[in-house]
């Protein structure tokens, strides 16, 4: 990519990740104001009033078409959403990933059941953690109405 290509990568990166924030800091709360880099984070204060986590959030926003965005880091913010998006993301993809997490925080304080009970389109519904850390199945098993893994 040379030098100039290198510079406007990061650039779009920032730029993705600045519009995300901004769209978003009024639907979730900002722990850090101001301008961020590749990343901004938010956190889970607004709607845990509702009983929602993160978890829940980061759940509910696979059922968008969306990987959950990193959760609970940086250790220094409770509750963290570190949302990432690539300098290659779309201004459309941009805009249906903000528009989902709009959703989501509207239904943490609208229907607070939803969130905390997804995700509901996924193959596998939510997974109990703590059994899965201590009782690990480590073997592919094919899921209904899924194609198997080659190779």
């Amino acid at each position: 990519n040379g030098k100039e290509g290198i510079r406007r990568i990061s650039e779009n990166a920032v730029l993705n990740a600045n519009y995300v924030k901004t769209k978003l800091e009024k639907h979730y709360h900002l722990p850090y104001k101001g301008f961020c880099m590749h990343e901004c984070v938010f956190d889970d204060t607004l709607q845990n009033k509702h009983g929602v986590t993160t978890n829940d959030i980061a759940k509910r926003v696979l059922d968008f078409g969306f990987h959950a965005p990193t959760v609970y880091f940086p250790l220094i913010v409770h509750g963290a959403i570190m949302i990432e998006p690539t300098e290659t993301e779309s201004k459309d993809t941009l805009d249906h990933f903000i528009s989902a997490m709009i959703q989501i925080s509207n239904e943490s304080e609208e229907n607070p059941e939803k969130v905390k009970s997804a995700p509901h389109t996924t193959p596998v519904s939510r997974v109990d953690g703590v059994k899965a850390a201590r009782n690990p199945v480590l073997q592919h098993r094919a899921v209904a109405g899924t194609q198997e893994a080659c190779c």
